[in-house]
């Protein structure tokens, strides 16, 4: 049977930060955003340690913010090295895909 998860893991790394690198956002908010552009099966426990992993690497960083409805959020920011591994993600994705489509087209 065919894991998913394998396929998904670098790939949502590059989705995160593509969405941080729009406007900041808190976890859940991220997570709406993909589940609405096809991630349905995206969960809080995949997103929050991915999330963890990014900030410690110094890809993203968060902040504490004010909410309109209950306590503060910790929004999430894209920092300016999570810029440049975001442009690199893109260019090595996009060759990838190129590669991948052209295997399975044959």
């Amino acid at each position: 049977m065919f894991d998913k998860s394998q396929l998904l893991k670098g790939t949502l790394e590059g989705c995160i930060l593509k969405t941080l690198s729009k406007e900041p956002m808190y976890a859940y908010g991220a997570i709406e955003y993909l589940r609405k552009k096809g991630f349905t099966d995206l969960t809080e426990g995949t997103i929050y340690p991915l999330l963890l992993r990014l900030e410690k690497q110094g890809l993203i960083r968060s902040e504490l913010r004010e909410s309109a409805v209950g306590p503060k959020r910790k929004y999430y920011l894209i920092t300016e090295a999570g810029r440049q591994y975001l442009d690199e993600f893109e260019r090595e994705y996009c060759a990838l895909e190129k590669i991948v489509k052209s295997i399975m087209e044959e």
